[in-house]
């Protein structure tokens, strides 16, 4: 970290000196800097405590979209997405009961980025990450995510982006305007408006792909009742649907979606269902307005990767039919106002 002693950070904030150099976990997007685990000493008898670091850097030269996404608007938008996961962890995170995130230790911000000092989650006990997930692990995913919808609905953004999700039509102009299906990018302003104007919306994960889900390991026959989730940069307001669909997206094909996606949303709703009603509210209107919003939560994502990357594996058969269920009821709407 530019002009940042970083280890003498580290011990000022948990009482401890570290010890030894950190190790890479891996690089962030786009060249914005990296995450470590450094050690903490534990004294003579112990053996060192794990903790995790973001940190934040914009790059030198410039980011460096792999996909050539690199305008001066995309690094506002990266930029900005850090400072409102450290306000999420800071303001936020403690009401998220029964969805499982990394605690805070410290956060700071600083000349060229910012960084966060938070548990690790693989010595908590969640060590393993996926890139497809089984029907138990789905439902686990989203148990987690029915935890967070509804522990934060009807709360305010406040400090976060006021709509969720990295792909949200105000933060991508320029993959709305390289969007070639006509339809669709005249739609995309209608679309965001029906997502827009729920009545009901609380906060959503906001990239809630399953690489995002941290798993313990699990013996043979074992339930698995527990997961966690990291990379909240993009937590802000919406409705649930978004989380879901693109969560089902990241991790089941065409085939998958077509045979089980209607399945998996019963059980996010029932799952919505206990967790509202131990906090005394209802949950049919939620889940009556939510179901109606599918279709829209599909092709508001779809809009995007239409435009950031065509051709994508998501942009599957499934999807592209959410899409267009969503703009023959715009259309229907249309002749109904002009009738």
């Amino acid at each position: 970290m530019r002009g940042v002693d970083t280890a003498a950070w580290i011990e000022a904030v948990t009482g401890r000196p570290t010890d030894g150099p950190p190790d890479l976990v891996q690089e962030l997007w786009s060249g914005y800097g990296a995450i470590e685990r450094w050690w903490l000493d534990g004294g003579v008898d112990a053996r060192p405590n794990p903790v995790i670091l973001k940190r934040i850097e914009r790059p030198r030269g410039g980011p460096d979209h792999p996909r050539g996404w690199s305008s001066s608007f995309a690094d506002v938008r990266k930029r900005r997405s850090y400072a409102i996961e450290r306000a999420f962890y800071r303001a936020h995170a403690a009401a998220a009961r029964g969805a499982r995130t990394a605690q805070l230790i410290g956060e700071r911000e600083t000349e060229s980025g910012g960084m966060m000092l938070l548990e690790d989650l693989d010595a908590a006990g969640f060590p393993e990450r996926r890139g497809n997930a089984s029907d138990m692990e789905i439902r686990a995913c989203l148990r987690w995510l029915a935890a967070f919808h509804g522990a934060f609905l009807g709360r305010a953004p406040e400090g976060l982006w006021p709509r969720g999700t990295y792909w949200h039509l105000d933060t991508r102009p320029d993959e709305l305007a390289a969007t070639e299906d006509a339809r669709l990018r005249e739609a995309a302003p209608a679309i965001d408006e029906r997502l827009g104007g729920a009545s009901h919306r609380t906060l959503l994960h906001g990239d809630a792909k399953v690489a995002n889900f941290c798993f313990p390991i699990r013996r043979d026959g074992a339930q698995l009742q527990e997961v966690a989730a990291v990379d909240l940069q993009y937590v802000g307001g919406g409705v649930g649907v978004q989380d879901v669909a693109y969560f089902l997206g990241s991790c089941l094909g065409e085939e998958e979606l077509a045979r089980g996606a209607d399945a998996h949303l019963d059980r996010y709703f029932e799952d919505l269902g206990r967790v509202l009603a131990e906090r005394g509210l209802e949950s049919a209107a939620v889940e009556d307005e939510w179901r109606a919003l599918w279709p829209f939560a599909w092709a508001d994502f779809h809009r995007f990767l239409a435009g950031w990357a065509p051709g994508h594996w998501k942009l599957s058969a499934f999807s592209e039919r959410m899409t267009r269920s969503a703009l023959e009821e715009l259309d229907s709407g249309r002749s109904t106002e002009s009738g």
